[in-house]
Order: C-alpha cells, then structure tokens, then sequence
C-alpha cells in the first residue's frame, strides 16, 4: 500500500527548509526596506495574522482527530506539519528581529514544539512501534489491594460507558470531544477512572521519560503559545500604547491605553 503521511525524510526536507529560511530572513533582515525592519507596520503586521492563521490549521486537526468525524485524518496530519512550519517561517519575520522583547518567546515555543514533533515522528514513533505487543518489564503483578481496586475501576468505568457509549467495549474506548460536548460529567468522570487506571498500572514507568512525556509537554507548550497569541492580540489591540512605550503606534488597534 502506498503511504499517505509524509516519509521521515520529507518531514525532515521540510523542517530544514523552515529552518533555512528562518536563518536567511535574520540575515539579510539588515537589507531590508524600513518597513520589514520596523515592529507592528503593515507589512510585519499581516505577516504575523497570516502566521496565525496558519498555526490555527493544527488546532483544526486536533478538533478533527478528537472529534472522530474526520474522513481523512493522514490529510490533517499533513497540513498540521506544513502549516506549522510555514507559520513558524512568518512568525519569525513577524518579530522583525527584535527577540529579547516578551513576545519572542512564543517563537522559542514554536522551535521547541517542532523540535518534539520531528523527534516524535522520526524517533518517538520507532519506540512506540516497538513498545506495542512487547512485554514491558515495568509491568509487575499488583498487590491484592491494587487488583481489588482495579477491578472496582473497571466496572465503574463499563457502568458509566453504558451510559456515555453503550456500542463502545471499555477495553478500547477513548473519551473524544464529541462525548465532552454531550454528556461532560460523566465523560470528565471516565476520564478520572482511566487516569486512576494507568497510574495503578504504571503505564508511565513502562516506557522511557521521552516517551512518556513528550506529548504532555508538545500539548502543555502548544496551549501556552494559543494563550501567549490571545494575550499578544489583545495588548497590541487594546493597550496600543502601552506596547508603543510612548513611541509611535504603527499597527491597526481599537485603544491606545
């Protein structure tokens, strides 16, 4: 069968294309017209909208692949990977340059979200390929204490699974946003049972730190660097003149505060 997703090498082809052209612009930023040198003018300023909207393309796929309606999740996959890149490229021009100011760290918060998704795609992928029907050794036989809770969490979880999916088996069933938005208690509630669940377990200690939390931290940087937009957009929209420092405002704005 023909692969769909990008090959490790392509992924690779295109993040040091990012990265080249991320070096380039810093390079010759010198050279450039006044305009592409001077923070919040027109030309920085649509630059950095159009470097959001792209980065809006990966929070799409993770409400698609959540959802559980996507009919071509590869396809999603794909475009999270070069609209990523491509909004990383436009976000660093949109700095102008200007990287010991608060606002850089959202671009250091991109370089490091790209670096734990290349890794997880070239390498990650590869130990977790491997840890799938493997015997870990980690995995140790509970106490009777632990199985007794064990066994009081799985029919806790497959009452509440009647209600939440009565077609879903618990033992492959994944609370998605489709059961957050219909019925939020009791998806929150099996959510916490499955939590208590592979604590018990040690699912964690199974796997090596990498694995086992490269995901936490790309999830827990990706919802920093949405909150780091949503607070940049509202101060240079809002507090124009406070961001200015008393120089002059060069962006669109609503106040001046």
């Amino acid at each position: 069968m023909q692969r769909r997703d990008f090959p490790d090498a392509r992924l690779l082809q295109l993040t040091a294309a990012a990265v080249i052209l991320i070096v380039l612009w810093f390079v010759i930023r010198g050279a450039m017209p006044e305009v592409w040198r001077t923070p919040g003018s027109p030309a920085l300023y649509f630059t950095g909208v159009a470097g959001v909207l792209l980065l809006l393309v990966p929070v799409a796929f993770v409400l698609a692949k959540r959802g559980g309606h996507s009919a071509n999740p590869v396809g999603w996959f794909n475009a999270h990977i070069v609209c990523s890149l491509a909004g990383m490229v436009l976000i660093a021009i949109h700095s102008g340059g200007f990287l010991r100011r608060p606002p850089a760290l959202l671009l250091l918060a991109l370089v490091a979200l790209a670096v734990l998704g290349v890794w997880a795609r070239v390498r990650g992928s590869r130990r977790m390929a491997a840890t799938f029907a493997s015997k870990a050794p980690a995995f140790t036989v509970p106490d009777a204490v632990t199985r007794e809770r064990l066994r009081a969490l799985i029919i806790e979880k497959r009452r509440l699974l009647v209600e939440l999916d009565p077609q879903a088996a618990e033992g492959t069933f994944s609370v998605n946003l489709p059961h957050f938005l219909s019925h939020p208690r009791l998806a929150l509630a099996y959510r916490r049972l499955a939590r208590e669940e592979s604590l018990l377990l040690g699912s964690r200690r199974a796997v090596s730190a990498q694995q086992a939390w490269w995901r936490p931290l790309h999830m827990a940087l990706a919802w920093l660097f949405v909150l780091g937009v949503a607070i940049h957009v509202v101060t240079v929209t809002f507090f124009a003149g406070y961001v200015a420092d008393g120089g002059p405002i060069t962006w669109w704005h609503l106040k001046a505060w």
